[in-house]
């Protein structure tokens, strides 16, 4: 059964269920009862508000309107500490906020925590010591007519958060545009044998000064950190004939750096060597020119003896020689005119003992000296020969 249904006691007297409190008892019976009154459901509420917040006295309508501005200063309230703790931001340590007020710059913040009248003053933070990179590449035309495919990495960083977001409409892209406009410049004013080999770290430097100069210009708020030259290759339609090249090339230098290093290891020996010949020549040179020198002054002492007792100092001089070229020879003279005796010498012992010392002068010598002892031998035999010979043939 209805809760509005006439009739439906339920032992509340005969009231009908009415939950906005009207039992209609005014009209006729209860039955012609109509939607609750709007106002009447508002007047109870605010009587209850006004209850609980102290309101006491007056008529209905009274209390009702004093409860309706009391919460509406509650709900404004709470309106303003959420509005003003909504305000509250915080910018990190790398970053550095931007504040527009009204969609004008307005300022820059630090670090930490700040607050700003939300709705009226915007933000944005911006890193300021991350390191950003972007990529530039492309096939370029060189001085000499090639097409060569270069590739560069260029990394910067955020000097000035004002310039970076309002001097130009996107500061990355147009930080990657005069990158590539800065490198094809310098691609286009090089040859490509320097770009692909020797020329890349001048290539580089020549590309970071371009784009600094183009970056001042702009006044961007960026800086450049470095410049990278990652690859500069030949297209792929010649790059077999380049790489053969390169090869050639580099067996070249190879070459040339095993020549040098034999040239190093030959020179330092060959001119030890001459030096070492040039100095025992030298020496040879010395000793032969004295030994000339102590004969002569030798002889000049010798000779006033001569001249003084000519034959006892040719006989002497003869002794002497002889002696000393009997002493190193094996073979033994013996007059047999002289005596009729037969004699017996060792022969052996003296050849073994003339060998003996003659090995042993040999050892004690240079070769120079050997050369000189064998020449001086020679001529003192050749000397005694004849002396002999002549003797001989003055006695028949």
């Amino acid at each position: 059964m209805a809760w509005n249904e006439p009739g439906n006691n339920n032992g509340n007297n005969g009231r009908d269920n009415d939950p906005w409190g009207n039992n209609n008892r005014g009209n006729k019976g209860g039955r012609d009862q109509g939607p609750p009154d709007l106002d009447e459901v508002f007047n109870k509420l605010s009587q209850k508000l006004g209850g609980k917040f102290g309101g006491k006295g007056g008529k209905g309508s009274s209390i009702g309107g004093g409860g309706g501005a009391l919460g509406f200063g509650v709900i404004a309230a709470i309106a303003i500490a959420i509005w003003f703790f909504a305000g509250f931001y915080t910018i990190g340590e790398a970053e550095r906020g931007v504040v527009l007020r009204l969609g004008k710059y307005d300022r820059v913040v630090d670090p930490g925590l700040n607050w700003r009248p939300r709705f009226i003053d915007e933000y944005e933070a911006v890193n300021v010591q991350a390191i950003r990179s972007l990529r530039s590449s492309g096939l370029m035309l060189t001085k000499d007519e090639n097409v060569v495919t270069v590739a560069m990495d260029v990394q910067y960083r955020v000097a000035d958060p004002y310039k970076y977001l309002f001097r130009v409409t996107n500061a990355d892209d147009s930080l990657r545009q005069a990158t590539d406009s800065a490198l094809r410049a310098v691609v286009g004013d090089s040859l490509m044998d320097s770009i692909l080999t020797s020329g890349r770290q001048q290539i580089r430097q020549s590309t970071q000064e371009t784009l600094n100069e183009i970056i001042d210009s702009y006044d961007m708020g960026v800086v450049i950190v470095d410049v990278n030259f990652q690859s500069a290759r030949p297209p792929e339609e010649v790059k077999d004939a380049f790489d053969d090249a390169i090869a050639a090339r580099e067996d070249e230098e190879r070459f040339e750096r095993e020549a040098e290093a034999y040239r190093n290891d030959i020179l330092p020996k060959a001119t030890g060597r001459a030096e070492r010949l040039k100095k025992e020549a030298l020496g040879y040179s010395e000793r032969v020119v004295n030994e000339a020198l102590g004969q002569v002054a030798q002889f000049e002492k010798l000779l006033p003896e001569y001249q003084a007792a000519p034959e006892v100092t040719r006989n002497r001089l003869y002794l002497d020689t002889m002696e000393e070229v009997y002493s190193n020879t094996s073979k033994v003279l013996i007059d047999s005119e002289s005596s009729g005796n037969l004699l017996y010498l060792p022969i052996d012992k003296l050849a073994g003992e003339g060998q003996s010392q003659t090995k042993r002068k040999t050892k004690s010598t240079s070769a120079y000296d050997q050369i000189e002892l064998e020449t001086k031998s020679n001529d003192t035999t050749s000397d005694s020969q004849s002396r002999t010979t002549g003797s001989r043939q003055g006695r028949y």
